[in-house]
């Protein structure tokens, strides 16, 4: 199979996950009951398939500079290229989650921006004088950094660094969700 006929790129070579650069591709939000919210959110806006990871704990996790050992589970689904995520916490620990959680109550918490110019971004959002909240290495290699902008905004900032593997990863996820019949509308996420 030549790169040209590869199900994970268009012909021009652009990523079939089509989420730009620099745009914001997820939209994200805490929840006391993860089961709750997939199927409150997935009636009133029409959101299913949803692909669910956890309960894990992040393996390379720092909580504003410091190792942190708290348990999330994760379940994200795709309204067109945008995908909202929710995100329950497990445990009682000091975590990115529980500091917008704590203050206000669960609900929005942060927006995602794809990027391929990670270090060049995060060095943006830190000259700008936000503060690193949570960093992690994912699965599949790339890097997320949460930067915390709520002196100015409403939620945080998170950097999804989008690497080769990133991309098979969503673009597989997205392909689900767009041939989705109705069936299975929670799954684990491959």
């Amino acid at each position: 199979m030549s790169a040209s006929d590869s199900p994970l790129t268009a012909p021009d070579a652009s990523p079939a996950f089509d989420g730009p650069r620099g745009a914001i591709i997820q939209v994200a939000y805490t929840t006391a009951d993860i089961a709750r919210a997939m199927q409150a959110y997935g009636e009133a806006l029409r959101l299913a398939p949803w692909f669910v990871r956890g309960p894990f704990q992040p393996a390379k996790a720092l909580y504003r500079g410091r190792p942190t050992a708290l348990s999330v589970t994760l379940a994200i689904a795709f309204s067109g290229s945008l995908w909202v995520e929710l995100i329950e916490q497990h445990d009682d620990g000091p975590s990115v989650f529980r500091d917008i959680a704590d203050r206000r109550g669960h609900g929005f918490h942060h927006w995602g921006v794809a990027t391929d110019r990670f270090e060049a971004e995060a060095a943006r959002y830190a000259q700008r004088g936000y503060e690193l909240a949570f960093y992690d290495v994912l699965p599949v290699g790339s890097r997320i950094a949460y930067f915390d902008t709520t002196r100015d905004l409403p939620g945080m900032v998170e950097l999804i660094e989008m690497n080769e593997a990133q991309e098979r990863r969503y673009a597989r996820l997205r392909a689900e969700a767009l041939a989705w019949e109705g069936g299975d509308p929670v799954r684990r996420m491959p």
